[in-house]
């Protein structure tokens, strides 16, 4: 047998004005964003918990300033606010951050160091979500989009309780692999122009030795103190000039994919250690994902004997905490009104559509936003071209890889999420379509959750 016929059934049916596809870093905000409009909101996510990259990831999030500190001159500047401050300020009151500490070396790259304990982002994200409103759907699984013409009346999920279809007048896709825009029939590519990772946390180690060991081989490129166990001006962010260290332990790193950087909220623990691994296809493939699931997870196992072996302080190390899947920066690039290029992200350009504005690139130094200053997101570059209300927020956007290599990170998926939950939301109470939204209305309830238009 070599194909099966499916047979038809009816489904139950829950409608909604919004449904967020994707509990993720932009997601989170999405939905929260979109009920605190006022719009019955549901959102759709396979795993347990909320958070996606921010906290599979577990790295720092980056990045709520603009890059002051590598312009002399230039001012301090908090360029990313309302909710994924709100976040992060809740997250401080839980003891789950750094707090915004300043990076002291390495400061040509982010001029902040926002660190967070990954599993107080879980219940504070699910808090924010559940006291906004949200309907928050967990193991569930979203797997068809039903269309009609241009628009997307519903989209079948299905979990433990069944298959049922979820209507709404307006959607976000947030899923970081572009799954409801695909299934909807948008177009999209798929660069995998990027390796995929499984960062993982160690336990039983010493990050102040660890930078004992990289200061004595002269090898510190990043280094932030903040809040850490409670305690302030603590060591919360370290980096290295790999060609310095140890020949042993930089090539065994170079070999497992592991960079040198390391991050934490607590004593004795790396909240983050990343493992990369360039996979020859896309990570939409099933099976190559399985295989590079494998690969990574021995990776995890080399990193921590690596630690063992060569770092003072981490003879007893152990893997602590490991992403139950591979995380990407980009599966599917879904098409657009507007495509955000290099020069945009670079010459610090602004539009008259803006939903947010950012200053941080993932390539700094070689990669700096023009003057330490900031550029816009545009409205027009969240509408998922021929869909006429389906709207998509953080790693779907932007082709050119190095312009997405700003707009992939975890504080602009945040903004995006603002940005497209609230016209998402909007767009159901007038009825309209995502072209048809006034952007004076946009603006004007963006700047009431709280969003910063400064360039």
């Amino acid at each position: 047998m070599n194909t099966y016929h499916e047979p038809a059934k009816q489904l139950p049916v829950r409608a909604f004005d919004v449904v967020v596809a994707g509990a993720g870093t932009g997601g989170v905000i999405a939905a929260v964003a979109a009920a605190r409009q006022g719009a019955k909101t549901a959102v759709v996510e396979s795993k347990g918990y909320p958070g996606g990259i921010a906290v599979e990831g577990g790295t720092a999030l980056h990045s709520y300033y603009n890059l002051w500190k590598a312009f002399p001159g230039v001012e301090k500047r908090q360029v990313v606010k309302g909710l994924p401050l709100e976040l992060v300020d809740r997250l401080i009151g839980e003891g789950g951050t750094t707090g915004h500490a300043e990076m002291s070396v390495g400061f040509d790259y982010d001029s902040v160091c926002t660190a967070i304990d990954t599993e107080i982002y879980k219940r504070v994200a699910f808090e924010m979500m559940r006291e906004a409103g949200v309907k928050v759907l967990v193991n569930t699984l979203m797997v068809k989009a039903v269309t009609e013409a241009a628009a997307v009346k519903g989209a079948v999920v299905e979990s433990r309780s069944g298959r049922e279809l979820l209507t709404a007048k307006a959607f976000v896709d947030c899923t970081g692999y572009g799954d409801l825009a695909a299934q909807a029939g948008a177009r999209f590519s798929e660069p995998n122009d990027y390796p995929v990772a499984n960062s993982i946390g160690v336990g039983g180690v010493d990050l102040d030795a660890y930078y004992g060991f990289l200061q004595s081989h002269d090898a510190v490129s990043e280094l932030a103190h903040g809040v850490r166990s409670g305690r302030d001006n603590q060591l919360v962010r370290v980096n290295a000039r790999m060609h310095k260290l140890p020949a042993e332990f930089a090539e065994g790193a170079r070999e497992i994919g592991m960079a040198p950087v390391a991050t934490t909220v607590h004593d004795g623990y790396l909240m983050f250690l990343k493992l990369n691994y360039k996979m020859r296809v896309s990570p939409t493939d099933r099976d190559a994902a399985a295989e590079a699931e494998f690969e990574l997870r021995q990776r995890q196992a080399k990193a921590v004997e690596l630690f063992r072996r060569h770092v003072p302080g981490c003879a007893g190390a152990f893997i602590a905490r490991t992403s139950p899947s591979l995380c990407i920066r980009r599966g599917r690039l879904s098409e657009c009104d507007y495509d955000l290029s290099l020069d945009d992200v670079l010459e610090a350009r602004h539009f008259d559509d803006e939903v947010m504005v950012y200053g941080f690139h993932d390539s700094a130094p070689r990669l700096q936003i023009r003057g330490g200053g900031t550029y816009g997101i545009p409205y027009r570059a969240l509408r998922v071209a021929g869909l006429d209300n389906l709207l998509v927020a953080g790693m779907m956007i932007t082709a050119d890889h190095d312009a997405h290599m700003s707009t992939r990170n975890t504080v602009c998926c945040m903004g995006q999420g603002q940005g497209a939950g609230t016209a998402a939301a909007l767009c159901a109470q007038q009825d309209c379509g995502t072209r048809e939204l006034p952007y004076a209305l946009l603006r004007q309830a963006l700047e009431a959750g709280g969003v910063c238009f400064e360039a």
